[in-house]
């Protein structure tokens, strides 16, 4: 017998059965999506207040993790570094995807292969695009090394700016504003096509130049596209792991630290624990303040 079956049987209006059928085919994925998200949270949490050892045997030191997180220079280091990457990758991308879809917003000849072609850094894959990227920086056969050195006299030596941590960070930052503002320019230039002509026409009889049309009519068409761009980038940027990593090992960002303090070394896993567990509050913090101040949701 169905569950429709049963359902019907029942003293049960059309509401009530239909409210109890939605629930019912909606338990299996969502008890697969808990067990899949929630359980690893509350193990990861639960691993943060133990000294893990790999061979069985966990010893509860209770907020020591924390402690010794929260009081670690480098970790104070590594949240600046995540500051730095995620403050200027999200406005890099911003900024950058919002000129190239104005002007692919545009009419031109072969405009449709020029948008399609904008996309290429996105879609294409990252351990390519990163080894294409190490080349060019390489510090002996790299193109940029020959520029800035060789033409241009910026620096007075070669050398490996990905293996310098001062220097990597930058490159890490182009490289994401690189990657990631397609995404920005196709968000975008979706929301700029929905405007209507009609309110630029109205605007040209009015006298305004393209500042005033941007300012007046542009922008705000696309204020909660770019506010909901910028809240997505500071996640996917905050979190991002992949990309610095492949990239240089010298950009300790937050994720990239957690995993050398859990996974290299002396395999702290309780710290690294702490540490994830750190990284998703500041991020959950940051996020109620944005779209309480920023979005006004």
């Amino acid at each position: 017998m169905t569950l429709v079956n049963i359902l019907n049987q029942n003293n049960l209006n059309r509401q009530q059965r239909e409210s109890i059928l939605g629930w019912a085919l909606i338990l299996p994925a969502a008890a697969i999506i808990l067990s899949l998200i929630l359980y690893p949270i509350l193990y990861n949490i639960y691993l943060s207040f133990f000294d893990v050892n790999l061979e069985g045997g966990n010893t509860y030191i209770g907020l020591d993790n924390y402690n010794n997180v929260l009081f670690d220079p480098t970790f104070w280091n590594s949240v600046l570094t995540t500051v730095i990457y995620v403050f200027f990758t999200t406005i890099g991308t911003t900024v950058f995807g919002l000129i190239v879809a104005l002007a692919m917003n545009k009419e031109f000849p072969f405009r449709w292969l020029v948008r399609s072609l904008v996309l290429l850094p996105y879609v294409a894959p990252v351990i390519s695009v990163v080894f294409a990227w190490k080349f060019i920086f390489d510090p002996v056969n790299g193109i940029f090394m020959d520029i800035a050195y060789e033409k241009l006299g910026i620096f007075s030596e070669r050398f490996n700016m990905i293996g310098t941590p001062e220097y990597a960070v930058w490159v890490a930052i182009l490289f994401s504003i690189w990657k990631g503002f397609p995404f920005a320019y196709l968000m975008i230039l979706s929301r700029l096509q929905a405007i209507d002509a009609t309110l630029y026409e109205a605007a040209e009889i009015d006298g305004a130049n393209r500042w005033a049309k941007f300012k007046a009519i542009t922008f705000p068409e696309v204020y909660f596209v770019i506010g909901s761009i910028v809240l997505l980038r500071i996640i996917w940027n905050f979190n991002k792991f992949d990309e610095i990593y492949l990239l240089t090992k010298n950009v300790k960002v937050l994720a990239v630290y957690t995993y050398f303090k859990a996974f290299t070394g002396a395999m702290e896993m309780g710290q690294g624990s702490a540490l994830a567990l750190v990284q998703f509050l500041l991020l959950i913090g940051f996020i109620l303040f944005y779209v309480k101040k920023v979005l006004k949701w």
